[in-house]
C-alpha cells in the first residue's frame, strides 16, 4: 500500500491506542484504547483487540480508485429525497463491499487476528466494530451511524466483516447524518476495532449512562439490561430492565441503588451456529422474563466503573464528561466487561441557565402509555410504519408510530413532530435520536402500532414524569421559559411539595432549598398499590382477585412484605437523591382508613369509619396492634433509604400527632425498627396540624425536631369545618383572624425553644399578602408545589427587601 509503509500504520493494538488518536482510528477505537490502558489496572475490564486505522482506509480508498467513484456518485446527491438518498447510497456500499483489500492490509489484519487468537483456542469469536474518524464530537453524536458484527469467526469472515464496516460508512443515515452536520464525505475516515467477544449470547449485557438520560441529572447511573448480546436493547428491540445507582453515595461505600424496574425482555440475540448468520433472536422463557438479569451486585459494580471511566474522562478533558456506555456480562465466566464507551452528547450540552416547561392545557383521552423521552409535547397526524420500506411514505410534521427504529429511519425521524415505539427501553435507538433532534418520543408502548392509526390525531405528552401518554386529538399546550441565571433566593427557605418520585430529578433543576414535604401517600398508592397488610398476612386472605393482584404485583419476591420495602425505599430514595445533601422531609403515611381499604386487599384490614378524617389516622396507627407491624415495614424502608443507600439527608416527620404521648409511643416504635432520633444525624418532625399541637408546641418541640404546618388540617380543626365538604367549603379559609392567630402562635412557640418550623400549602403561592404574614413571623421555610416554586420565590425575595426596609 504506497500511502503507508509499516504494519503500525496498518493496525495498532489497544495498549498502543488512547483519546488523543481519534484522527488516526476514531473516537470509539480510541477510546476503547484509552480506557484498556489506563483503566484495566482500576479493575474496569475491557477486552483486548486492535484498530485497523484510518490511513489504512485512504490508501485502501486511493490504490483502488474507489475514492474518485465515490466522490462522483455524491456529487449530485439530494438527501431530502428518499429514494435518491438509497440510490446512491447503495452504489457507494456495493463498490466497496465487492472491492478486495491490498494484500499488505489484509496480511495486516489476519496477523493481528491469530496473534489475538493465541491461548484461547482458534478460531476466536470477535466483534467488529466500526470508529469513524468524526464520532463524539461536542454538537454531533455518530453513536450507531455505522454497523457492528458479532459473532464473526476466521480470517475471511473477519476481512469480510471490516469491508462491511467500510461500506457502512455510506449508508443512507450516515450520508444524511453528515450533510445536516456539514461534514464533508472525504473528510471523515474509517477505522475497524476488532475484539475478543464476551459470551454474553449466553450471560446478559446492555446500556450505561453517567447521568439521567431524560433529565441530564448528573448524580445518578442509568443503567439498562436485557438477556443475551447487546445489539437488542442498543437497537430498541427489546423492554429492558432500567436501574438507577446515586453517585455520590456509592463513592462512600453505601449501595445506593435507587430504582429497579423489569423491563419485559421477550427475545434475546444469541450466536446462530451452523444457521447461515452470525446471530438470531429467540424467545425468553416466562419465568426469566419477570427476573431482573443482573443481580444487585453487578449493578453496583456497573455503576463504579461508570463513575471511574467518567472521572478519567473528565480530568484528560479538563471539564464533566458523562459518557454513554456498553458493558456484557459473560455467561461462561460470568465477568462483566465494558465493551465501548463514549462521551454523551445531548443532556451534557444542555445549558443549564434556563429552564423549559412544556403545560397540557386542556385534558384529552389517553390512548396509551409507555416511557416518556425528554419532557416535551408533541401533535400531528399519526403515520404507522411497518418497515423500512415504507420510510418515503412519511411527511413532515406527522407522528411517527412504529415497532422500533434503527438508524437507517434517521432521515425521516427529524421530520416528525413526535415519535411512538412498541419497544425499546430510554437508551434505545429511538430515545437517543429523539433527545438529539428535541423530539417527544414514548417507548415500549407495546401496543402502539395496533392502537393508533394513519391519520389519526394525536398529542403526544412527554412532560407528565416518567411515563408519556398518547392522547386523542390535537390538544393545546404552552411552553414556558425560565432564566435561571439571575434569580436572586430570599432568605427565607423556599422548599418543594414533592410525591411522584419519577418528576423530582427534572424538578431538582428548579432553583430549592429542598423538600420540605415528600408525600409517601402517593409512592404507596400508584408504585406499590397493595395494603402493606395484605403482604404480611397474604396467607389469610380471603379476597380471590386481591390475591391474584398481588402475586402478579410481587413476581420475583418470595418475601412479599418485602416488595413494600423495596419499592417504598426506591420512591423516597429517588426524592431524595434528587436534592441531595439538601434535607428532604418525608412525611410517613397519612391515608385514612377509607383510602387504605381501596389499596389492593385493603378492605379485609380496615375499619369501617363515621368520620375518616379524625379517625384511624397518621400517628395513632403506627403505635396500634392493627397496624403497627404494617408500620415496621415504613421503618424498614426509611432506615433502608437512610443507612444502605446513604441518603441520610432523609427527615422523617410524623403525621396527625394528637398529644405528646402519642408522640413518644410513635419513636419507641420508631426506635425498635432501628430509627432512634439522633443516631446517624437522624431528626424527626412533627406535622402541625391539630390546635394541640400548637397549644402544647412546646412540650411538642422538647420530643422533635421540628414542626410543619399544615394549612388544610390546622384550618379545618381550627374552624370546625370538614374540608371535604362542598357545602361549608365557602366557611374555610387559612386566612381566617382564627387561623392566623394560630399560625403565629405556632412559630413564636417553635423560635422560643429553638426548633425548626415551616408551612407546606399553597397558601402562600395564592395570597401574597399570607406569604408576606408568614415572612414577618420569621417563618423558617415555605413549601410548595414546584409550579409555584419559582414565581413565590421571586415574590417572597421582593417581600423580604420591603420589610428590611
Amino acid at each position: 500500500m504506497s500511502a503507508v509503509t509499516t504494519a503500525v500504520d496498518l493496525v495498532r493494538w489497544f495498549d498502543q491506542i488512547g483519546i488523543d488518536d481519534v484522527p488516526s482510528v476514531g473516537g470509539k477505537n480510541a477510546s476503547l484504547g484509552e480506557m484498556y490502558r489506563e483503566l484495566t489496572r482500576d479493575g474496569v475490564r475491557i477486552p483486548n483487540g486492535f484498530a485497523t486505522t484510518a490511513a489504512a482506509y485512504r490508501s485502501f480508498l486511493e490504490e483502488s480508485g474507489l475514492d474518485e467513484k465515490i466522490s462522483q456518485i455524491l456529487s449530485d446527491l439530494d438527501s431530502g429525497d428518499i429514494a435518491n438518498l438509497r440510490q446512491r447510497g447503495r452504489q457507494v456500499r456495493h463498490l466497496i463491499v465487492e472491492t478486495e483489500f491490498p494484500d499488505e492490509f489484509k496480511n495486516a489484519i489476519c496477523k493481528a487476528y491469530r496473534q489475538l487468537s493465541q491461548g484461547r483456542g482458534e478460531p476466536i469469536d470477535v466483534a467488529v466494530r466500526s470508529s469513524a474518524t468524526a464520532e463524539d464530537l461536542p454538537d454531533a453524536s455518530f453513536a450507531g451511524q455505522q454497523e457492528t458484527y458479532l459473532n464473526v469467526q476466521g480470517e475471511s469472515s473477519l476481512l469480510d466483516a471490516c469491508r462491511r464496516c467500510f461500506a457502512s460508512l455510506f449508508t443512507d443515515r450516515a450520508i444524511s447524518y453528515r450533510v445536516d452536520k456539514g461534514f464533508d464525505h472525504t473528510k471523515i475516515a474509517l477505522s475497524v476495532g476488532v475484539q475478543v467477544m464476551v459470551r454474553s449470547d449466553i450471560g446478559t449485557s446492555g446500556v450505561m449512562f453517567s447521568l439521567d438520560t431524560e433529565s441530564g441529572f448528573r448524580d445518578a447511573v442509568l443503567i439498562n439490561a436485557a438477556y443475551g448480546l447487546g445489539e437488542n436493547v442498543v437497537q430498541g428491540a427489546v423492554n429492558p430492565d432500567e436501574y438507577y445507582v446515586f453517585k455520590p453515595t456509592l463513592r462512600s461505600g453505601s449501595r445506593p441503588i435507587l430504582k429497579k424496574s423489569v423491563g419485559s425482555k421477550e427475545i434475546k440475540m444469541v450466536y446462530d451456529i451452523g444457521g447461515g448468520k452470525l446471530t438470531k433472536n429467540v424467545p425468553v422463557p416466562l419465568e426469566d422474563r419477570v427476573r431482573f438479569a443482573v443481580d444487585d451486585d453487578d449493578i453496583l459494580t456497573l455503576a463504579t466503573w461508570a463513575c471511574q471511566i467518567e472521572e478519567h474522562y473528565s480530568e484528560k478533558k479538563g471539564h464533566p464528561c458523562p459518557m454513554d456506555m456498553e458493558w456484557a456480562k459473560d455467561g461462561i465466566t460470568g465477568e462483566l466487561f465494558i465493551v465501548q464507551a463514549r462521551p454523551e452528547t445531548v443532556q451534557s450540552q444542555r445549558s443549564k441557565d434556563r429552564l423549559e416547561t412544556y403545560h397540557l392545557q386542556a385534558g384529552g383521552t389517553p390512548i396509551l402509555t409507555g416511557g416518556a423521552v425528554g419532557a416535551r409535547i408533541g401533535s400531528g397526524r399519526v403515520r404507522v410504519i411497518a418497515d423500512a420500506s415504507r420510510l418515503a411514505e412519511f411527511q413532515e410534521g406527522e407522528v411517527l408510530v412504529t415497532e422500533k427504529t434503527d438508524p437507517d429511519w434517521e432521515p425521516i425521524m427529524k421530520k416528525a413532530a413526535a415519535i411512538v415505539t412498541n419497544r425499546g427501553g430510554r437508551t434505545c435507538h429511538a430515545a437517543i435520536v429523539s433527545r438529539e433532534l428535541g423530539l417527544p418520543a414514548i417507548v415500549g408502548t407495546l401496543r402502539g402500532t395496533d392502537l393508533l392509526h394513519d391519520g389519526q390525531e394525536v398529542t403526544v405528552s412527554c412532560a407528565e414524569g416518567d411515563s408519556g401518554v398518547v392522547y386523542e386529538g390535537l390538544l393545546p399546550f404552552e411552553v414556558e421559559e425560565t432564566q435561571l441565571n439571575n434569580l436572586q433566593r430570599p432568605k427565607t427557605k423556599m422548599m418543594m411539595i414533592l410525591a411522584n418520585p419519577d418528576e423530582a430529578f427534572s424538578m431538582s433543576f428548579i432553583p430549592n432549598d429542598g423538600v420540605g414535604l415528600a408525600r409517601m401517600e402517593f409512592i404507596i398508592n400508584n408504585h406499590i398499590k397493595v395494603h402493606p397488610l395484605a403482604l404480611l398476612k397474604f396467607d389469610e386472605l380471603t379476597d380471590v382477585a386481591a390475591r391474584t393482584e398481588i402475586e402478579r404485583l410481587t413476581a420475583g419476591y418470595s418475601d412479599k412484605p418485602q416488595y413494600f420495602v423495596d419499592r417504598l425505599a426506591e420512591g423516597v430514595g429517588m426524592i431524595a437523591a434528587a436534592f441531595y445533601p439538601k434535607d428532604v422531609i418525608v412525611r410517613m403515611s397519612d391515608f385514612k382508613t377509607n383510602e387504605y381499604a381501596n389499596l389492593v386487599g385493603g378492605r379485609q384490614f380496615e375499619p369501617t369509619e363515621e368520620n375518616p378524617m379524625l379517625g384511624f389516622r397518621g400517628a395513632s396507627r403506627y403505635y396500634d396492634e392493627r397496624y403497627r407491624e404494617a408500620f415496621s415495614l415504613e421503618c424498614r424502608a426509611m432506615k433502608k433509604v437512610r443507612d444502605e443507600m446513604g441518603l441520610t439527608n432523609v427527615k422523617l416527620m410524623i403525621p396527625f400527632c394528637r398529644t405528646v404521648d402519642e408522640g413518644k409511643r410513635v419513636q419507641e416504635v420508631m426506635t425498635q425498627h432501628g430509627l432512634t432520633r439522633g443516631e446517624n444525624g437522624l431528626e424527626i418532625y412533627v406535622m402541625c396540624e391539630i390546635p394541640s399541637n400548637v397549644i402544647q408546641a412546646e412540650a411538642f418541640a422538647e420530643i422533635f425536631d421540628g414542626f410543619s404546618i399544615g394549612s388544610n388540617d390546622l384550618t379545618q380543626l381550627t374552624l370546625g369545618v370538614d374540608r371535604d365538604s362542598e357545602i361549608v367549603a365557602h366557611i374555610f379559609n387559612e386566612r381566617d383572624p382564627a387561623v392566623m392567630a394560630t399560625i403565629q402562635s405556632a412559630i413564636a412557640s417553635a423560635k422560643k425553644t429553638g426548633r425548626k418550623i415551616g408551612i407546606c400549602g399553597q397558601g402562600p403561592s395564592d395570597y401574597p399578602e399570607f406569604a408576606e404574614f408568614l415572612v414577618e413571623q420569621g417563618i423558617d421555610s415555605i413549601s410548595l408545589n414546584p409550579d409555584a416554586v419559582l414565581k413565590t420565590t421571586v415574590r417572597i425575595g421582593e417581600m423580604e427587601k420591603r420589610l428590611a426596609n
